[in-house]
């Protein structure tokens, strides 16, 4: 079994990756939640969605939502008056209905996920990283806003003061969550925030501690190429949680405990003998995934760059 971490685009496509050189049976995603949020009354879950539409096969292009999906529904709240920022297709919009009433009826996350993943064809396993409630809020001069109201509604102009992951020190691993980090034959760490994706996820009491058991079998894939995001902005994330360098060495610094190997861009060259002093292995590769078959093909060097 081949076990991932994944959060926004980045995450979902090395997802795609590996489901494409592994094959969905015995390939499962463990899933950041802490971007989820309410939208008229709705439980959206974006990250979710992502992995579990491009697993599907019917992701939008621009790599979220559904394809071909219309925004009426949308378009009449604005009529109204309403908000209409955070980007709901009508399809789309099914899926957060069926979220919302099932979670209504006393069914868990990662049961409710499971089920729509069945409905749409989805063999591979996705895992919310919890059931419980986690909220990431970004502070800002100009005050606190949800994770969505910052990058999404604001664009994520401004700078960032302060980063709170509201809930997670009492949330619980999802179901099945540590006994699949324990079973994975490897475990590969997608290029996804390593503040408000990853971070996330390892921030849930006992993950980090079962991946660092771990270690040896997992790898660890940098976002980050020249010093900038590949996108994304990943270099304020960083900044806001504490981390001034933006870099492929510091996102293997950030990852040394939970990841014995670390894929880096070959442009980053010069940053391997730093990585290599942090005790992690670096692995110089094309990290970028502009297109499905260069998705397959980093997969492929993650997983061939473990034991």
């Amino acid at each position: 079994m081949i076990l991932v971490l994944s959060g926004g685009t980045g995450g979902s496509k090395m997802v795609d990756g590996l489901a494409r050189v592994h094959g969905q049976a015995g390939l499962v995603a463990i899933v950041n939640t802490g971007d989820d949020g309410d939208f008229y009354g709705l439980r959206v879950c974006p990250d979710l969605d992502i992995c579990t539409y491009v697993l599907a096969g019917v992701v939008a292009d621009r790599g979220w939502g559904y394809a071909d999906d219309t925004f009426r529904l949308l378009e009449g709240l604005a009529t109204y008056g309403r908000e209409s920022w955070f980007g709901l297709g009508d399809r789309d919009l099914a899926t957060h209905l069926h979220r919302t009433l099932r979670l209504a009826e006393g069914a868990g996350l990662t049961e409710v996920t499971a089920e729509i993943c069945a409905r749409l064809g989805v063999e591979a396993t996705l895992l919310p990283m919890s059931d419980d409630p986690v909220r990431t809020r970004i502070t800002t001069p100009g005050g606190e806003r949800t994770f969505q109201e910052y990058l999404v509604r604001d664009g994520a102009r401004d700078d960032i003061t302060g980063i709170v992951m509201e809930g997670v020190a009492d949330a619980a691993p999802a179901p099945g969550l540590l006994a699949a980090i324990a079973e994975a034959e490897r475990i590969v760490i997608a290029p996804s925030s390593p503040v408000v994706s990853i971070g996330t996820i390892l921030a849930v009491p006992g993950v980090r501690d079962a991946l660092a058991a771990r270690r040896a079998d997992c790898v660890a894939v940098t976002p980050i190429i020249g010093g900038a995001p590949v996108e994304g902005p990943a270099a304020r994330f960083l900044a806001g949680a504490g981390y001034p360098e933006c870099s492929a060495t510091q996102m293997a610094r950030i990852y040394a405990d939970v990841a014995a190997v670390f894929l880096l861009d070959s442009s980053d060259a010069a940053e391997a003998p730093a990585v290599a002093a942090l005790d992690v292995r670096p692995v110089l590769t094309d990290v970028l995934m502009p297109d499905h078959a260069a998705r397959a093909r980093l997969a492929a060097e993650a997983l061939g760059a473990l034991p």
